[in-house]
This record gives C-alpha cells, sequence and structure tokens, in this order.
C-alpha cells in the first residue's frame, strides 16, 4: 500500500465512526425514548440493552478512529448493522437498505486492514517463534526466524 491507500483508509474509517460516534451520544442523550421504543419491538431488558448499544458504538467508533482492532471492530460492526436492519428497520427500506450497505464497507475495511495511519500501524511485529520484536528489527525478524528478537 501506498500512502494515498492509507490516508483513503483514514478518512474512511473516521466516516464510518463518525455515524456511530454520534448514533451512541445520541441514545446516551435519549435513554428512555430508545428503551421506550426496544420495549415495543418486544426486546429484553430495554434500558440495559439502550445502554449497552450507546457504549458499544462509541467505544466501537473511537477503535475505528485510531485503527484499533479494525478486522474485529470491522467485523462486528458489519454484524451489528445486519442484525439491526432486520430486527429494527425491516418496515423502512431506506434504513434497511443503508445497514446493509454499511454492513458491506465493514466487510471491506476488514478484508483491507487499517492501513498504516493507525493504532496497529505502530503494534510491534512478532517473529516467527512469537516474540515481540521491535522497531528496525522488524523487517530482519520477517525474513529469517533464526534472528533472535531483542526485547522478550
Amino acid at each position: 500500500m501506498n500512502e494515498m491507500d492509507d490516508f483513503t483508509l483514514l478518512i474512511g474509517r473516521c466516516l464510518l465512526a463518525f455515524l456511530f460516534l454520534v448514533s451512541g451520544l445520541q441514545k446516551f442523550w435519549h435513554i428512555p425514548d430508545l428503551a421506550s421504543y426496544l420495549d415495543g419491538l418486544g426486546l429484553p431488558a430495554p434500558t440495559a440493552l439502550t445502554y449497552l448499544m450507546a457504549a458499544c458504538e462509541i467505544v466501537g467508533g473511537l477503535a475505528l478512529v485510531i485503527g484499533f482492532q479494525i478486522r474485529a471492530i470491522s467485523i462486528l460492526f458489519a454484524a451489528w448493522c445486519v442484525v439491526t436492519a432486520v430486527v429494527v428497520h425491516i418496515n423502512e427500506p431506506s434504513v434497511l437498505m443503508k445497514n446493509l450497505a454499511l454492513a458491506g464497507g465493514f466487510f471491506v475495511l476488514a478484508g483491507s486492514g487499517p492501513g498504516e495511519i493507525s493504532y496497529y500501524g505502530n503494534w510491534p511485529e512478532r517473529d516467527a517463534r512469537g516474540t515481540k520484536v521491535w522497531g528496525p528489527t522488524a523487517e530482519i525478524a520477517k525474513t529469517d526466524a533464526t534472528f533472535p528478537a531483542l526485547l522478550p
């Protein structure tokens, strides 16, 4: 990947995250209203579920912005979007399609990874034995599994 690919992945992650950060904050501001709506759908423990949804959207949105565990977060958000589309928005065609399109975007992000402009991109590499390798030795350790790691 080149710098432009990394930059476009960062922009895409931030745009996807924006939706969930705003939605999560709105859920916290309107707990009773959303809990009442979820209760009307027959979902269990609607107030607790509302708090859980809001927290997941905010934490997941922040993870998207910084690029932390992007593949796992993207797959979880893709599943979230599909389930939400089918359970909550089944009678709202435009919202249903939006959620399915978001799921597709999250699967693409899961496949491409976060890019270099991310917290993930700054983690230490691991050699063939699973030992953390920091800095310039990481490139050597990728090509030569017998190279001794400098840090355990």
